[in-house]
């Protein structure tokens, strides 16, 4: 699999599907949540409540319709909240790790992914990119590109700084 990175906006990414840093809840909120819910219009919101009526347990992923987003499918993972206490690292991963699972299961070739936790959940940006990094090298999956895509510059500079030559 190869792993990319790109600067600007998820809802925008032409890929099979884009991974939503979802809150347990499963209804929308903020950041990357807020956006692609915004982008995808309301079907993302009713398969969320008609699929996840209980939501999910942190580092567990799962699929919903893309609604009006270019990608066929959105996968929701549940990252740790740093800020709130939750700091096992293995949680972290597992949101990757899952969502490659999922993606598996859908047949999707190509994800864009956020950096999963570090927004206002307070992961510690560059462990963040760590583990993105680590969950996706190490993964045996059928995706071929896992494609970080960084809504700002600096995050944009750390994973691109981060990522493997070429």
């Amino acid at each position: 699999m190869e792993i990319t990175v790109a600067h600007g906006d998820i809802t925008r990414q032409q890929v099979d599907a884009v991974v939503n840093a979802a809150s347990s809840r499963m209804r929308g909120g903020g950041g990357v949540d807020g956006a692609i819910h915004r982008a995808g219009g309301p079907a993302v919101l009713e398969d969320c409540v008609r699929r996840f009526p209980d939501g999910l347990p942190t580092g567990e992923a799962g699929w919903t319709t893309a609604g009006r987003l270019p990608a066929r499918w959105v996968i929701h993972v549940v990252g740790p909240n740093h800020a709130a206490g939750q700091r096992d690292r293995s949680l972290l991963l597992s949101c990757y790790t899952r969502a490659l699972a999922v993606a598996d299961e859908l047949g999707a070739a190509t994800l864009a992914f956020p950096l999963v936790s570090a927004g206002i959940y307070g992961w510690p940006k560059d462990d963040a990119v760590a583990a993105a990094l680590e969950a996706l090298s190490s993964a045996d999956t059928a995706v071929t590109e896992a494609r970080i895509v960084a809504f700002d510059e600096a995050t944009y500079d750390l994973v691109r700084a981060a990522l493997p030559p070429r």
